[in-house]
């Protein structure tokens, strides 16, 4: 079976501009049916990903030196805590303009059993997973550069994020990213935790389109043109850290 890549565009735009732009893409998108109606009746929900870096920062001084392959370790989970909560273990691979991820599912309550004896075969979640095997190899694969380096929580960084999919084109998703915050070397269990969270942004949230096709949709780069956003390598990780860096410790 073949592995798709998908291409990442993003925009940091102001958030002024947001009513504008979401009326603009209302009519090429739909509302991201796993996301809930906040009080606005916005598609949103709340994204919580711990980023891992070695002692000495490889991933990160990588994104600084702006290498055209590299790799992020992340777990994710999503909205509030609740005791039997999945979390995902979580590879991002960049490869020139392209992304790809390896995604395999683990308990909140063993995330920290799996990290610390990588039984990968006794801890992970395949109960939900499309393709079990994939999801196992993956999982392998997290704890094999987990342990290479050895990685550490680094960046905890939370937000909310409002989600669209394309009409037309079903692999295309915009995603506005808002009140983007972070918190550096936080341990396993603060992954739900709102503590001492420092804002990346003051008045700005980043929008990314995200599609598989060769060219970005001709709907979704005419409303780039028309609001003159400019692409920028965003780095959520890299920032989130950055306006930490200063009060960060071991």
């Amino acid at each position: 079976m073949q592995i798709m890549l998908r291409y990442e565009r993003k925009y940091l735009v102001p958030n002024y501009l947001l009513n504008d732009l979401r009326n603009r893409i209302r009519g090429f998108v739909r509302e991201d049916i796993y996301a809930t109606a906040n009080g606005k009746g916005l598609p949103e929900y709340t994204v919580r990903s711990i980023y891992f870096d070695s002692p000495d920062l490889i991933n990160y001084h990588e994104k600084h030196a702006g290498l055209k392959h590299r790799r992020k370790l992340r777990v994710r989970s999503y909205n509030k805590f609740a005791p039997e909560k999945e979390v995902v273990l979580e590879i991002k691979r960049k490869l020139e303009n392209r992304v790809r991820k390896h995604r395999s599912s683990v308990s909140y309550g063993n995330l920290d059993k799996l990290l610390e004896s990588g039984r990968v075969e006794a801890y992970l979640d395949l109960s939900h997973s499309k393709n079990p095997a994939r999801s196992l190899e993956d999982a392998r694969r997290f704890f094999f550069h987990y342990k290479l380096k050895p990685f550490l929580p680094t960046t905890l960084v939370t937000y909310e994020r409002e989600a669209y999919h394309g009409k037309l084109n079903a692999g295309t998703r915009i995603t506005f990213d808002k009140n983007i915050r972070s918190k550096n070397y936080p341990s396993l269990d603060e992954l739900f935790s709102e503590e001492n969270m420092r804002y990346l942004f003051k008045d700005h949230c980043i929008m990314e389109i995200k599609y598989f096709e060769d060219e970005m949709p001709g709907w979704a780069k005419g409303i780039v043109q028309e609001f003159r956003l400019r692409h920028e390598a965003l780095s959520k990780y890299v920032i989130g850290y950055d306006v930490n860096k200063s009060f960060a410790h071991y």
